[in-house]
């Protein structure tokens, strides 16, 4: 691609350097750890399920189980392989009567590790290939009905039931959409476990929960026969539950993901370490299910000067993407975020934001780029509104964003009509039809007022990129380098579900799945 903003492509290469060796130097701690909730995940994926009598789910009570007889830095994989060996049980039999009582996995004698390997692998082969299954179904679709070109159009749900939501998809489907996001009710980032069933009651958004994510997907499946084309179901991996919920909307075919890490720690107060871990085998499990991730850059310019900051949603794109390429996530799954939020009344603000997203799509061309819509600046004024909205859907079009979440008319007043969203739909429809090719048909002075923004930006990101080289990426959010927040290693929250893994522990979904995603 050629640069219309005349990067200096030294600076980018340079740029992704330092964020390989910041990534490569994090994930050497990643690696020598496990936390409760990827344990969790493996129970999952071995086929575990359902709550006991006071609703606890079961994966939890079986990682509880072995982590209070201090032997969960073994790791699940063996304490369950070997259980199935010495009962004949199935997992899910295992965690029922560990349940109940009366089973204790730490006090059987331990097998030889190479036949529990086998037992493990065994299954862990066929619950990946119920995962590949999914990803087969999606293909057919796209090849069925075919896959836009242009930006996918990605709106909210978020009424707190379920069934609701599933009305609210079906009519945004209807009205033009390509994406629908069921909000996570609030708070639930900060739960240690996943609800079970389906939900009925939610502030703020609707539970993610392993029935739900099948409820809306066959939903949206039965939308998609009705209109010709594939609609996507996206949800949010991340908090506490990271690589749990990958895992269930891989089982239920999910298609996006939120899934930062760096979201977690500065806006949900997530500790550093257990959400890096928890990070690295959550985008596994997505690079694997063909899911495209989405990241939280845009968050870091609700609380810091878009101008002023830019340069660190750079920086943090560049950090993202290198993680994601250790997780096995291939370019075209990174939906790297960034946001349209420069103060409207700032001259030139427009020719800023323009060269932001520019600049975005140079630097990361295949990634399909998530631009987020004005936020920080809408006052309730709903012609201003959507005059802001339409300049954000122009510069969406211009720069060929992928994944273009819709702004609102009446972003600030109240939770968004089905009717208010049906007017941004028809905004973002006639804007992505009527300047098509406008993006093409622009170039820009090598001297002007965007190429310098742009550069200036560049240079700033890759300073900053090679301060956390040198510092290390966890002294860089203690010191509060992104969006203005400071967190604390030891601080925040679920730092108590680390544990360093002993000789002897194996996830054996890591080998099979960065295999399979590399295919």
């Amino acid at each position: 691609m050629k640069s219309k903003l005349s990067l200096n492509l030294d600076l980018v290469a340079k740029a992704r350097k330092h964020a390989s060796d910041i990534a490569l130097d994090t994930q050497k701690f990643i690696e020598q750890h496990s936390s409760v909730t990827i344990e969790r995940t493996l129970a999952r994926l071995f086929g575990i399920d359902g709550v006991d009598e006071f609703g606890v789910p079961l994966p939890n009570i079986l990682v509880d189980h072995i982590k209070n007889n201090n032997g969960l830095s073994l790791g699940v994989s063996v304490y369950l392989g070997n259980a199935i060996i010495q009962t004949g049980k199935t997992a899910q039999e295992i965690a029922e009567s560990v349940s109940k009582g009366e089973l204790e996995l730490t006090k059987l004698p331990i097998a030889d590790m190479f036949e529990i390997n086998d037992v493990i692998n065994k299954i862990a082969l066929a619950s990946s290939g119920r995962i590949t299954a999914n990803r087969a179904v999606r293909e057919e679709y796209l090849n069925k009905y075919g896959d836009k070109a242009g930006p996918f159009i990605y709106v909210i749900v978020a009424t707190g039931n379920i069934y609701e939501d599933i009305t609210q998809a079906k009519a945004a489907a209807a009205q033009g959409a390509d994406v629908v996001a069921v909000i996570r009710t609030t708070g639930q980032s900060l739960l240690d476990y996943v609800p079970f069933g389906a939900t009925t009651e939610g502030f703020g958004g609707t539970f993610a929960t392993q029935e739900n994510f099948r409820l809306m997907r066959k939903a949206l499946d039965e939308s998609s026969q009705e209109l010709g084309r594939y609609i996507r179901l996206c949800n949010y991996c991340s908090g506490l539950c990271m690589p749990e919920i990958a895992a269930m909307g891989a089982l239920e075919r999910l298609d996006m993901m939120l899934n930062d890490a760096l979201y977690g720690i500065l806006f949900r107060d997530i500790n550093m370490q257990r959400t890096m871990i928890d990070q690295y085998f959550s985008r596994i499990i997505n690079g694997f299910a063909g899911v495209i991730i989405n990241t939280g850059e845009d968050n870091y310019l609700t609380t810091a000067d878009a101008v002023e900051e830019a340069h660190t949603v750079l920086a943090s794109q560049f950090i993202n993407e290198q993680f994601a390429l250790i997780s096995g996530l291939k370019e075209e799954q990174m939906g790297l975020g960034h946001a349209f939020e420069i103060d409207p009344e700032l001259k030139n603000g427009f020719l800023f934001e323009l060269a932001q997203a520019q600049m975005a799509r140079e630097i990361f061309p295949k990634a399909p780029l998530k631009y987020m819509p004005p936020t920080k600046f809408k006052t309730g004024n709903i012609f201003k509104g959507h005059v802001q909205d339409t300049l954000f859907n122009i510069i969406t079009v211009i720069t060929n964003q992928k994944v273009h979440l819709l702004g609102m008319l009446t972003e600030a007043i109240h939770t968004p009509l089905i009717s208010d969203r049906a007017l941004s739909i028809e905004n973002a429809s006639y804007i992505a039809n009527t300047m098509a090719d406008l993006g093409d048909e622009i170039e820009f002075k090598s001297d002007g007022i965007m190429a310098k923004r742009a550069n200036g930006v560049l240079e700033r990101a890759c300073s900053m990129l090679e301060e956390i080289k040198k510092d290390g990426l966890f002294k860089t959010l203690e010191m509060g380098k992104f969006a203005g927040v400071k967190r604390p290693l030891n601080g925040g929250k679920g730092l108590n579900g680390v544990f360093r893994k002993q000789d002897g522990y194996f996830n054996p979904f890591i080998e099979i799945m960065l295999k399979g995603a590399a295919k």
